[in-house]
């Protein structure tokens, strides 16, 4: 399997196709870089290189116990980017993986950067604090925690049954093969990394890292989101970048690259045609 091994000797896991403009792919949590694979053989079929790859601990990088956290995340992206020697590069994360997109590009500049996409992203913070009051209380990623260590199987079969993709809403037809791939992807990765995950994902303040970007970014969002809230992520995180472009979609769901990939797709592409 191709691999890059970052400086603290982890083994990240990476897809690359294609050749082109590269359009670089972050999942979210607890997934891999197979969430993507709708969009990695749409966009290499127009042409660009389409690169993916899997968080430390999850998938089929390294289960290391240490190093969950957005800094680390970034270097390991950062360590794929260089490895590939990815330049005019187009960043596109969903939820965790837009969070990651924003603290790279924060970290560590704009130089291998041509635009930003944040899908369903986490910032600027999820949690709630005295200066994001409308945020989720921690006992909510506390409980994510509890579930998690009691039995992560089980788990991960109710999270993508009802609230991920939207399925728990009246009239939805759940689709048990997405059900089932999500689990997949969950179990494929380590408890440990999913466990310190949540509280990167959910404690993490991206306000400061969206200030800084300054290349073209396209905020899309679900404004039935049940996981990362439309109205204080999408619509606050637009408004902190430099250039921003806000996609909104009524009824759309968190996992909507997912269940709505057509849509997603073909807006995404308009807009790097634009």
């Amino acid at each position: 399997m191709p691999t890059v091994q970052t400086s603290d000797g982890v083994e990240i896991f990476y897809k690359d196709w294609g050749s082109g403009q590269p359009i670089v792919f972050s999942h979210g949590w607890p997934l891999s870089s197979d969430d993507w694979d709708t969009q990695m053989l749409f966009f290499l079929s127009k042409g660009y290189r389409v690169v993916a790859a899997d968080r430390r601990g999850h998938g089929r990088s390294t289960q290391v116990s240490d190093g969950h956290d957005m800094d680390h995340y970034a270097a390991d992206l950062r360590a794929v980017v260089e490895h590939l020697d990815l330049r005019d590069a187009v960043h596109v994360g969903h939820s965790t993986g837009g969070g990651e997109v924003a603290h790279y590009i924060a970290t560590y500049g704009e130089d291998r950067v041509a635009r930003a996409v944040l899908i369903s992203a986490v910032p600027p913070i999820m949690v709630q604090t005295e200066s994001n009051p409308g945020g989720l209380p921690k006992s909510v990623f506390d409980d994510l925690q509890a579930q998690l260590a009691a039995n992560r199987s089980n788990f991960y079969r109710a999270l993508p049954s009802g609230p991920f993709y939207g399925f728990n809403r009246p009239g939805a037809e759940p689709s048990e093969a997405i059900i089932e791939n999500w689990w997949r992807q969950g179990m494929m990765g380590g408890a440990k990394a999913h466990y310190d995950g949540i509280v990167a994902f959910s404690q993490t303040d991206f306000t400061e890292d969206l200030k800084k970007i300054s290349v073209p970014t396209l905020v899309m969002h679900g404004e039935d989101d049940q996981i990362v809230p439309f109205e204080d992520a999408g619509a606050l995180s637009v408004k902190l970048v430099q250039n921003g472009t806000l996609k909104a979609y009524p009824g759309f769901p968190h996992g909507m690259p997912t269940t709505q990939a057509e849509t997603i797709n073909a807006d995404l592409l308009a807009w790097l045609q634009s």
